[in-house]
């Protein structure tokens, strides 16, 4: 495989479309797969959009369109369904107690931005994804690969308040029946697994019939299919939000940032996303990215930390929510069909026409969206990233993995649990060392010093 510097546009193959259009964003499947893989991480994506718009009065106008321009440049440099999601601890912050003002969220993005700007160019961020153990990394991917399932599973289960936070699962049960209700979810739910099986869209032993019938239920777009079920019934639930609606762009403003609001939005919501930044939306993908994509060059931890970097530095002045890449949304985009970059130019496309036509009116539309379908949606982007971490190949590996998720999880802290599964890797490293050799290397060569001191001394008597 070729190295972690080498250049984002690789050499490969020409894929499909017409030949004016850039190898990066050529279809490497079909029209419709690619659709699919668009719309995989709008079960993460959604939620948080959708709270902060109503809790924090973020303007979602604004957002789509800056995000629909991250996204068309991601899929055109990269040549993947590169994701772009809110930055999440910032967005729990901002939804919490300390409830941050939009200039604070702004403030929290741009400090994120440098210090990730910063690390890409000086080189370090791509030192520091040569030097992390597999293990660790690892255990980063699945305690973020089974939170997403964890949320997802409540998602389906209890209805949510998303007016106060992203995550805001009520203790009432999901009703049974309803435009939103149990059997809804778990029809989708029935509806991906039949069309998309494991995701594994590889032919496997057994007869012909069983590979012609994966190949065939692998071309259904499950995943474009249910989101615009949920489009759908968003209009059904309530026809009267048709007459919220208000056409055209919201007016681009740049935010007023004051030194206090810098400190507030630093301390409370950059230093918190920080390591979450570094360990998911850089070290992770580009793991994830050579994982699912095993043909192409690996992606640069550098060019990855800077496309984050950049990307604040333009939106976040306008007051679009800070956003980076994650190995959760590209897991999801690739689960559902995702295969090039064309994948998320197609949502840059439909995220730059929902900007411009409606504006930050769109929210009234987000808000009917079924919470049950979004839940199952991201539980397998979920199950798709944890499902990364099946190739540690000894116990040892297995065990440093485990620690590290089990500890990120419990203690809801991805830095926390790669800092104890980078101190329990070296203990065993230490564990390993052969010290009665090593002290009796020493001792030889201590001898040999010795008899070549005593040598000379008798030459010169």
């Amino acid at each position: 495989m070729a190295s972690a510097g080498d250049p984002l546009l690789p050499g490969e193959g020409s894929g499909r479309g017409p030949g004016f259009l850039p190898s990066s964003i050529r279809l490497k499947t079909s029209v419709w797969s690619e659709l699919g893989g668009a719309v995989g991480d709008l079960g993460t994506y959604i939620p948080i959009m959708l709270a902060l718009s109503l809790a924090s009065h973020l303007d979602l106008g604004t957002t789509l369109i800056f995000t629909a321009l991250y996204n068309f440049t991601t899929g055109l440099l990269f040549g993947i369904p590169m994701p772009v999601q809110p930055m999440k601890s910032i967005a729990a912050v901002a939804l919490s107690s300390a409830h941050l003002t939009v200039p604070q969220i702004m403030s929290a993005g741009l400090a994120v931005a440098a210090v990730l700007l910063f690390l890409g160019a000086t080189g370090l961020m791509t030192c520091i994804y040569r030097l992390l153990p597999l293990p660790v990394v690892r255990g980063v991917q699945l305690s973020q690969g089974l939170s997403f399932a964890f949320t997802a599973v409540k998602y389906v289960r209890y209805v949510q308040d998303f007016s106060h936070s992203s995550s805001a699962s009520t203790a009432v049960a999901r009703p049974l029946l309803g435009l939103d209700g149990l059997v809804l979810a778990l029809a989708a739910l029935l509806f991906i697994i039949l069309a998309t099986g494991s995701g594994d869209d590889e032919d496997v032993a057994g007869d012909g019939t069983i590979r012609r019938r994966r190949r065939s239920c692998s071309r259904v777009p499950a995943a474009l299919i249910v989101f615009a079920l949920g489009l759908l019934l968003c209009f059904v639930r309530d026809p009267s939000i048709v007459r919220g609606l208000r056409f055209g762009p919201a007016p681009l403003r740049i935010v007023k940032i004051t030194w206090d609001d810098f400190k507030t939005g630093f301390w409370e919501g950059a230093v918190p996303q920080l390591p979450l930044s570094v360990l998911n939306s850089v070290i992770a993908v580009c793991k994830l990215s050579s994982d699912l994509f095993p043909e192409r060059v690996e992606l640069s931890p550098a060019r990855v930390s800077v496309s984050v970097g950049l990307m604040n530095f333009v939106g976040c002045w306008f007051g679009a929510m800070p956003c980076c890449h994650g190995a959760g949304g590209l897991a999801g985009q690739y689960r559902f069909g995702g295969r090039s970059g064309a994948s998320v130019v197609f949502l840059a496309i439909g995220k730059l026409a929902l900007g411009l036509v409606f504006g930050n009116s769109f929210v009234t539309i987000l808000g009917q969206f079924p919470i049950g379908i979004l839940g199952v949606m991201l539980l397998f982007s979920g199950i798709e990233l944890a499902m990364a971490s099946r190739d540690m190949g000894t116990k040892e590996e297995s065990f440093v993995m485990l620690i590290c998720a089990g500890v990120s999880l419990t203690g809801s802290s991805a830095a926390l649990g790669f800092i104890s599964g980078i101190v329990l890797y070296l203990l065993l490293r230490v564990r390993d060392v052969d010290y009665r050799g090593l002290l009796g290397r020493w001792g030889a060569g201590r001898r040999q010093t010795g008899n070549k001191v005593g040598g000379d001394g008798d030459e010169d008597a």
